[in-house]
């Protein structure tokens, strides 16, 4: 069990007095929260833009049931993260070392076929063609993406966190794709150890190691992530505010490869799900919080990092459900994602966002309640 501080009632009342005998506003006590003791609000697929209608009205002739879970896009990050308050991002990473590989997706080439309109040039710049890791979700269907390449993501995140240094930190989930769903796409290269090594790298050309929260900064001295969590709890907010920390979203073979000749994460620039008891696992990864909801439980009071999902395939807006969205805030999972962090009305005035649009708040499950914590 992670040894971070579980305030009771009459703490709180004894730090708010300490606060004001020593002229000191009562939000410090925000960041004198852990890392792990407040919830904030993250998106999925951050990055995704909705298709061209040429280009969905194709998907929804061949898979009408697929086609309805794309319809919905995200804003800019610098916009998410300003106007929303998201503070959890998710992206999807493809391997691209040569370069070019998602340069001409083939669904515009059927578009045209289909004599659609005003589709827009794709990848003016060139990008696309350039070697490094892209971000899309589905190779040559749904590759309309606000960050094409992962260097971009990064540069878009640096810029906007230099400008906000003071803000809650952010998790950036990272998804390594290298399926097909059907023979017709673009066969992706698969990350082998070289590509894992270059996402580390990625980042890291980004940002220095001052600017993120990564394994090494937790494990110190100790033997493992566990160790480290139940002896020393996670930082403080005061300590990471403006920091950045990274995680795979991915499982099984690819966590193990990230770990060869790198135990316990050394060196390492993402957190991994390796399940509840593994000793390097303080990162999980449960997306359902109805079915999951006693697993996130027991995981956020073991002390690990827990994102799950408020919606999905966009049924919660079309029906404007909340049930869903409000497990996951009552679970205590500390980054709770949506595809509606505003309304799409469209479908209904669903939104999933904090009580006063609060950019983060104290986690249910481990903190007491306080003021809504800024930026």
């Amino acid at each position: 069990m992670a040894k971070s501080p579980m305030f009771s009632r009459f703490n709180r009342f004894v730090l708010v007095t300490a606060c004001l005998f020593a002229n000191r506003p009562v939000d410090v006590l925000a960041d004198e929260l852990r890392m792990n003791q407040i919830q904030v609000i993250g998106t999925h697929n951050s990055y995704r833009q909705q298709p061209h209608p040429a280009l969905l009205t194709l998907i929804k002739t061949t898979a009408p049931e697929v086609a309805q879970t794309l319809e919905y896009s995200h804003r800019p990050l610098p916009e998410q993260f300003s106007d929303f308050g998201i503070r959890q991002i998710e992206l999807d990473l493809f391997n691209d070392s040569k370069g070019g590989l998602f340069a001409s997706p083939r669904g515009l080439a059927l578009a045209a076929i289909a004599d659609a309109e005003n589709i827009a040039p794709y990848d003016p710049s060139g990008a696309m063609k350039q070697p490094g890791l892209k971000v899309l979700h589905v190779q040559d269907v749904d590759f309309a993406s606000s960050v094409p390449t992962f260097t971009l993501a990064m540069e878009t995140l640096k810029t906007w966190s230099d400008e906000h240094p003071r803000h809650v930190p952010i998790m950036v989930l990272l998804e390594l794709k290298q399926d097909r769903p059907t023979p017709l796409l673009t066969q992706p290269l698969p990350f082998d150890s070289v590509a894992l090594d270059a996402v580390d790298q990625e980042i890291r050309s980004i940002f220095p190691n001052t600017h993120l929260v990564t394994p090494d900064t937790i494990r110190g001295d100790h033997p493992n992530l566990r160790a480290a969590i139940s002896a020393d709890g996670w930082p403080t907010l005061d300590d990471c505010r403006g920091k950045i920390v990274f995680a795979m979203d991915n499982g099984g073979r690819l966590t193990r490869d990230y770990m060869a000749d790198h135990p316990n994460l050394v060196g390492r620039v993402m957190f991994v799900d390796l399940g509840p008891d593994h000793p390097d696992s303080v990162f999980r990864k449960l997306n359902n919080p109805i079915r999951q909801f006693d697993e996130i439980q027991a995981a956020v009071r073991s002390g690990c990092l827990v994102r799950t999902r408020a919606d999905a395939d966009t049924r919660e807006a079309r029906d404007n459900d909340y049930s869903r969205a409000e497990k996951a805030f009552s679970s205590g999972a500390h980054f709770v994602s949506t595809d509606y962090p505003y309304p799409d009305p469209t479908k209904s005035s669903y939104r999933v966002r904090l009580a006063d649009d609060a950019v983060a708040r104290t986690n249910p499950l481990l903190a007491p309640s306080i003021e809504p914590i800024d930026e």
